[in-house]
Parts: C-alpha cells; sequence; structure tokens
C-alpha cells in the first residue's frame, strides 16, 4: 500500500540515456516525491550511448524497478533484446547493433540485479488497485497500442486490478475501459515518435473523489544525448530519432498510430471516481498474484 496523498510518479524506458534519467530524478525532487513513490516500467538499458551508467544511476535512486523484456534477456546473457519486433524487420535489424553495444557494458553485478527484479508490482493507492507491468499482463514484450480497444479490453480482464500501469510501447496514454483504466506513461529513454524532443513521464495523484492520471513532457539535453550515441556509431538511426522525435522505423506501429508519426502528442488528464468497492481484489485474494510479482 503506497500511503498518503503525495503523488505517484510512473515512468518506462530509460534505455541507457543517462542524461534523461538524471532529469527526471531532478524533476522527481522538485516534485516532492521521494523514490518510494516512483516506479519504472522496465527497460533501463535499449539504445543510448551509457547503460551502465544509467543502472548504477537507476539503482542510487532506489525507485521501483519492474523488469522489462531487455532485463530479463540481459539477465539471461541472451543473444537478442526480445522486444518482441518480427524478424527481419527494421527494428529488428537495428536492435542487433544496440544490443551487442549494451550487452558488451553491462557488468555482471548489474545483469544479477536484473536478474531478481520483479516481473510486475501490485499497491492499493486512494482506495484503487493497481497494478505495474511492462507490456502485456501476462507477456512481458506484448505491445499495447492506444488504438486497440478490444486488446486493451482483454489485458484488463486479465489483470485484476482496478488500475494497470504499462511500459514497452513507448507512447503515453490513458484509456479507460469500464470501470477499469490502462496508463502508460511513455518513456523518458525517447520520444514518442510525435516529432519532438521531449521524452515522458506521468502522475498518479489523489484527489477529493478519486484518482488523476497525467502524462508529462519532459525536455532535457536531448542534443547531448545524442552526440553521445553517435561517438561510437553503433546506432545512428537512433541517435537521429532523440533530435527529431520520430522513430527509425515504424513496423510495430497499428495503422492509427502509423498515421499519427509526427503530430505532437498532448499531455493528458484523466481522473476517475473512486469506486465504492473494488471488484477485482478481496481481502481473501490480494491484487493479481503471478510469478515475481511483488507487493509494494
Amino acid at each position: 500500500m503506497i500511503l498518503g496523498s503525495a503523488p505517484v510518479l510512473v515512468f518506462g524506458g530509460p534505455y541507457s540515456n543517462l542524461r534523461a534519467l538524471q532529469l527526471l530524478r531532478a524533476r522527481a525532487i522538485a516534485l516532492g516525491v521521494s523514490p518510494s513513490r516512483i516506479i519504472c516500467t522496465g527497460d533501463v538499458v535499449a539504445y543510448c550511448a551509457e547503460p551502465e551508467e544509467t543502472i548504477a544511476a537507476i539503482r542510487d535512486w532506489g525507485c521501483h524497478v519492474v523488469a522489462g523484456n531487455c532485463e530479463q534477456q540481459l539477465a539471461l546473457g541472451a543473444d537478442d533484446c526480445g522486444c518482441g519486433f518480427a524478424q527481419g524487420s527494421t527494428c529488428d535489424s537495428l536492435s542487433k547493433g544496440w544490443y551487442a553495444f549494451a550487452t558488451g557494458r553491462v557488468s555482471a553485478a548489474s545483469r544479477a540485479w536484473m536478474g531478481q527484479l520483479p516481473d510486475t508490482l501490485s499497491f492499493t493507492y486512494g482506495g484503487f488497485s493497481l497494478r505495474v507491468v511492462h507490456g502485456g499482463v501476462d507477456q512481458t514484450n506484448r505491445f499495447v497500442f492506444p488504438s486497440q480497444e478490444a486488446l486493451i479490453a482483454a489485458e484488463l480482464a486479465r489483470a485484476r486490478a482496478d488500475i494497470v500501469i504499462a511500459g514497452h510501447a513507448g507512447l503515453p496514454f490513458i484509456k479507460r475501459y469500464r470501470d477499469q483504466v490502462w496508463f502508460n506513461p511513455g518513456v523518458v529513454g525517447m520520444p514518442a515518435n510525435d516529432g519532438t524532443a521531449e521524452v515522458w513521464y506521468g502522475l498518479v495523484r489523489r484527489t477529493d473523489d478519486g484518482l488523476s492520471f497525467l502524462t508529462q513532457r519532459l525536455a532535457y539535453d536531448h542534443e547531448g544525448a545524442a552526440l553521445a550515441m553517435r561517438g561510437h556509431g553503433y546506432a545512428d538511426a537512433y541517435a537521429d530519432a532523440l533530435v527529431s522525435g520520430r522513430w527509425p522505423s515504424i513496423d510495430v506501429l497499428p495503422a492509427a498510430e502509423r498515421a499519427a508519426t509526427g503530430k505532437s502528442i498532448q499531455e493528458q488528464e484523466l481522473i476517475v471516481p473512486r469506486p465504492s468497492l473494488c471488484a477485482h481484489t478481496s481481502a481473501e485474494n490480494g491484487c493479481c498474484s503471478v510469478i515475481r510479482d511483488t507487493v509494494i
């Protein structure tokens, strides 16, 4: 259970982008949000130039982290990122460069840390049950995008929680389905394919009547982050994306999200009234229990 009225800060995918993570930490301090109220949805390591440094920074911060596919694969010593890209796609081809770069720079101690991260987190806040996952409710590398309403409904039906906080997709959005919410705060390590260099995080706040969910932009030294990547030359397409705000490939996106490429995304807020009785948890079973689910 997370106590008190202070907000909960959530974010996805630092992606080895140390500059963005450091600025997010400064933003959290400015907002007065302590590490015990901060949650990362995974993929601490990915495209950018400082994987080991980013791991060290997030461990020093002391916030909660769920295992993304990158953490799972690096902990296992796997040969690929396990991102769920279609074989032979542009994203799949590009991943061979950045994943090999990260593999060569992540220490044994960091891999051990990744190996003990929980797959999910569950907590209650403001009268709601919340569950944090990386991608899908029962599949770490499942992409869930805002236009996929049937998929969101199916995922929520399996969640056994009022609110699901998820990452992996790289786009910030809030979707309400009946009495449940799917909240993706976006990622802090890469722009949201909207033609701007800013990255994203989210806030969950208690209100007099329920909970408020917000997506928030974050401007940081993206030029410096891109320059650091170009110095190594392993993923210039992603270095360009840090500046242009456009992904090097949109292979993974459904048609609606492809059509929105380069169109600025607006910050969102959704206020959800407090449920009179949580329909998805009980005193007997609590939140959904799965392998390595940690209750906070």
